[in-house]
């Protein structure tokens, strides 16, 4: 035999010995120590935003602490100082946003209205809608229910008709039920038809007296032509943005005609009809409390209003609780505050979720409403003279959909903070603004914004537990346990 042969022969046992523990160890079935373990699932739940766009509503789950870490501070929740029930958290369903969605392909639309709409399992759980009767200014064209040729009246309504509404916002607002039959609208006038008002046309001008009671019946066919449709609105306010008369549509209403209107008018109307819907006023800026409180100042008038709406373009949040200690039996609304086509995404998340979300909450809001829910990449449709870089919730392009700072604002909050909570009591930390809620299931959320471009750790107590959360800068958490 040749040498190297005869090597390869005495090596052939070695070789046979290592295939045979090969193939033992390969086919020896696993025992449960040795796979892998499942990431286990720890009882506080945390959902974090952050303004530079790493994490978009990340979710994990951390475990409690064993007691308070000395080290840091402490957000301590006391469930037995409650304060308002929340009616929920949305966007306004302008009829340029219903446009863009009615127009997308039907699954892709699907899809989106299942990840705003859906409930905490599968979507974020969107609460609120606010929708405008007749045209807002994000519509593309003009138009109220009872539009005539110049010259003409019609005091008896007989063509009062839906309109544009039929096209695109009520086929939207069908598809949005059928996912959450128990989403809540409130609807608000832009503007009457031109020839209620005293300067006939779209823009600023004054609801003219004889036509108080039409335009009150006006109200009140639109929400039994949209109860006709399957669609209940629970409240209305009776003017968006009564001290602004420059937008297209828009009308001007002092708190004496307002109060006029709804004591006189709006409410003997919806007396008559048997209509549930509720009555909010003002829906305009934060820098005049006055306006409501003079209207619910008026006993005839009070005794009709479920509550006061606000936008924050002006003043300070904080008016909302000088309108709640001044009338603590009515109720407080968060209505409207817009994101911009050239703002940025960690100014508008910090600012959004200190305001809109912990600040008008702290401030005895019931909701709180981001604008528009969608525009193009244009930022339209919208009426001329309308807003032209009002940035939706969602960008749509044709049926391409892209997530804007205004999506994940609102997530943030109406995913885990569902209608039916409770606010309850948490003490402020220096860069640490937050807000807690009792969910009608009981468990606790508290909503915390680190405002500072530092990591923040700090203690969070409730109940007996605690816990250590940690947030990096401009990064917003919501805890869930």
């Amino acid at each position: 035999m040749h040498p190297t042969g005869l090597k390869s022969f005495f090596l052939m046992p070695q070789v046979w010995f290592l295939l045979l523990l090969f193939h033992a160890w390969g086919c020896k079935p696993k025992t449960e120590d040795e796979w892998p373990a499942p990431t286990p699932v720890l009882p506080v739940q945390v959902l974090t935003t952050s303004g530079n766009g790493v994490n978009l509503l990340y979710s994990k789950t951390i475990d409690f602490a064993e007691g308070k870490d000395e080290r840091f501070s402490t957000i301590q929740i006391d469930t037995t100082q409650r304060f308002q029930t929340v009616e929920g958290f949305g966007y306004t369903l302008t009829g340029g946003s219903a446009q863009l969605l009615h127009l997308m392909g039907a699954a892709e639309r699907n899809v989106i209205l299942r990840e705003m709409f859906g409930d905490a399992s599968q979507g974020n759980a969107v609460s609120y809608l606010r929708i405008s009767l007749g045209a807002s200014d994000l519509d593309p064209e003009v138009f109220s229910y009872n539009d005539l040729p110049s010259g003409q009246t019609d005091p008896e309504l007989l063509k009062f008709n839906l309109s544009r509404d039929t096209l695109h916002l009520i086929p939207v607002l069908k598809e949005i039920l059928a996912i959450n039959p128990k989403m809540t609208l409130m609807a608000s006038p832009w503007s009457p038809p031109k020839w209620m008002k005293t300067n006939n046309s779209s823009v600023g001008g004054n609801l003219k007296p004889e036509y108080y009671s039409v335009y009150a019946r006006y109200f009140v066919k639109y929400i039994q032509a949209m109860a006709a449709q399957g669609i209940h609105i629970h409240a209305v306010t009776p003017q968006n943005e009564p001290q602004h008369g420059g937008n297209n549509p828009s009308l001007v209403m002092s708190f004496l005609q307002q109060a006029d209107f709804i004591k006189n008018h709006l409410g003997p109307a919806f007396q008559q009809a048997n209509l549930d819907t509720k009555i909010i006023v003002w829906d305009h800026n934060c820098d005049n409390s006055a306006y409501p409180i003079a209207i619910l100042n008026d006993p005839a008038a009070k005794m009709l209003v479920h509550g006061s709406a606000f936008h924050l373009y002006a003043g300070d949040v904080s008016a909302m609780t000088e309108v709640h200690n001044a009338h603590p039996d009515k109720g407080l609304y968060f209505t409207e505050q817009w994101t911009g086509a050239n703002s940025q995404f960690d100014d508008d998340l910090k600012w959004h979720m200190k305001n809109v979300i912990i600040g008008t909450m702290r401030n005895w809001s019931r909701v709180a409403l981001e604008w528009n829910l969608a525009s193009d990449p244009n930022y339209e449709p919208h009426t001329p003279g309308g807003c032209s870089q009002c940035k939706g919730a969602l960008t749509i392009d044709g049926s391409k959909v892209s997530k804007n700072v205004s999506y994940y604002i609102i997530a943030q909050a109406s995913k885990f903070v569902p209608p039916g909570s409770v606010r309850v009591f948490s003490n402020l930390l220096t860069e640490l603004p937050n807000v807690a809620f009792l969910t009608p299931e009981g468990k606790y959320v508290l909503i915390v914004l680190n405002e500072s471009s530092q990591l923040k750790t700090f203690n969070i107590q409730a109940g007996g537990r605690w816990i250590t959360g940690s947030l990096y800068g401009d990064t917003v958490a919501t805890f869930i346990w």
